[in-house]
């Protein structure tokens, strides 16, 4: 690895006509401390801590001092937001610090949140909160142990400025590592204006930094939807088959390539209930988890439609047709693979829909359920396990499916297992590790659910109490888009 300050920098979208972002340098905190640095993440960027002086490291994590290398910029977008358009969004709170290409030739996205004001700020502060890069910093590494295609986190930088949110709360700032930032929304700003130049402009940018073997094909435009198309698809059945909820699926928090990106309140659902929506703001459940694969399409749908200066209404259609196949195949097989079937067969979908209407029932715990399933026998269901609240009809029908496998029983186990997650991040969890941040100056605890989230799949005796339903304390806690 090398030292920050060789970090090796590409910034291609600054490149771009500045139509496309805004000029404009971090606004330090006066008096920052380093809270955590994720290893794993300063690997991937080729960033070295130990071999650089510390308060160095600080000022260029928190933007007092600009890395070598950087052009800060705040990006311009916009987008529909539940539903309605907003044309004034931008990078309101973050800044593009650059973008670095490490030994591999993969480009990684610096991404400074809570920043201060921008162009885009709409006279807000520009500023995060301790209780939200927390939880960002924590559950991007929880997807990412998952398989779940998500930003990722680099640090987390505290002070004692004071910043108001629904209470007064500590502010912080966090660097989102990410493939892009294109979004949505992205091309929004430019389709409501009328300005087709700058989308086509975008869209051969996309081509050519994401989708360069497409660049020469005369139907490159089509075959940007159509990936864009499936890699939403493939992601929102991620979501639903490990029960992550958003929160916040406006057109501007979805990644052209497929990524969960903007994290707020967001939850791992725990007890099992199709309606399940963790933002308290959200009064209608538009942004519930049963919504999401409806929503999904939704906002593709307008992401399409800005493109309608490149695209015919049937190459439309086939990219949404495209999301649909991706999200059935993807969702249905891992789905299969939940419940220890090798394959999807006729059938298997109406069993899925009736088990999760039977856990929702049941007021069943999700996580734990699927986690209990892979060990159980017809003759050997503990009684008041997660599991055993199904009930024996139930479990006639699966162990009948489960015969059509021919399974080796022990090697059954050993795969479910590696798609069963033992532990998720629990909202509780989460929230006893924002508590013990804010109110004990107490950030251990960040780091040590951080490595637990890492082997997500392993059981880990010693961190038992982290697989554990919520207390009752934590049953109820509230989440908004401040989270």
């Amino acid at each position: 690895m090398k030292k920050i300050t060789k970090l090796i920098f590409n910034n291609t979208y600054r490149r771009l006509p500045e139509e496309f972002y805004h000029i404009v340098n971090p606004k330090p905190f006066e008096n920052p401390f380093l809270i955590c640095l994720n290893p794993e993440m300063a690997s991937e960027i080729e960033l070295d801590p130990d071999a650089m002086d510390s308060q160095e490291l600080l000022e260029y994590l928190s933007g007092k001092k600009l890395i070598p290398g950087s052009e800060p910029i705040a990006l311009y977008y916009t987008g529909h937001q539940f539903g309605v358009y907003n044309p004034h969004i931008g990078d309101g709170r973050a800044i593009l610090l650059g973008e670095v290409v490490n030994f591999r030739g993969e480009k990684w996205d610096l991404h400074l949140k809570g920043a201060g004001t921008t162009k885009f700020s709409r006279g807000f502060d520009g500023r995060a909160v301790l209780r939200s890069t927390i939880r960002e910093y924590l559950c991007s590494e929880a997807m990412y142990y998952l398989g779940i295609p998500t930003t990722r986190a680099l640090s987390i930088v505290g002070s004692d400025e004071k910043v108001e949110r629904e209470t007064t709360e500590m502010g912080a700032m966090l660097i989102r590592t990410a493939r892009s930032h294109v979004r949505f929304g992205s091309f929004e700003g430019f389709f409501f204006r009328g300005m087709e130049e700058q989308i086509k402009l975008l869209a051969d940018y996309v081509i050519e930094h994401y989708y360069p073997d497409l660049f020469n094909s005369p139907k490159r435009y089509s075959e940007m939807a159509n990936e864009t198309a499936k890699k939403t698809g493939s992601l929102i059945a991620k979501w639903q088959a490990y029960g992550f909820t958003h929160g916040v699926m406006n057109t501007d928090n979805m990644s052209l390539l497929g990524d969960t990106i903007d994290y707020g309140p967001f939850a791992f659902m725990e007890t099992y209930k199709s309606d399940f929506t963790p933002n308290h703001s959200d009064h209608f459940g538009r942004y519930s988890y049963k919504s999401q694969p409806s929503i999904a399409y939704w906002n593709l749908n307008k992401f399409l439609q800005t493109l309608s200066s490149l695209l015919t209404t049937e190459e439309m259609q086939e990219a949404l047709g495209e999301y649909r196949e991706a999200y059935a195949e993807t969702y249905l097989g891992l789905m299969a693979k939940k419940f220890g079937f090798k394959s999807f067969i006729d059938g298997d979908k109406k069993f899925f829909d009736d088990t999760l209407e039977l856990l929702e029932q049941n007021e069943i715990d999700f996580p734990i359920f699927f986690r209990e399933l892979s060990g159980v026998t017809l003759d050997a269901i503990v009684e008041g396990t997660e599991v055993s609240k199904i009930g024996k009809t139930w479990f006639d029908k699966y162990f009948k499916r489960l015969k059509k496998e021919n399974w080796d029983f022990y090697l059954r186990i050993k795969t479910m297992d590696t798609i069963n997650p033992k532990y998720v991040l629990r909202t509780y969890i989460a929230e006893q590790v924002i508590r013990e941040a804010v109110e004990n100056q107490n950030y251990s605890e960040i780091e040590k659910v951080r490595k637990i989230l890492m082997r997500p799949f392993d059981d880990q005796p010693e961190y038992e109490k982290y697989a554990k339903q919520p207390p009752e304390w934590a049953k109820e806690i509230p989440l908004s888009c401040s989270s």
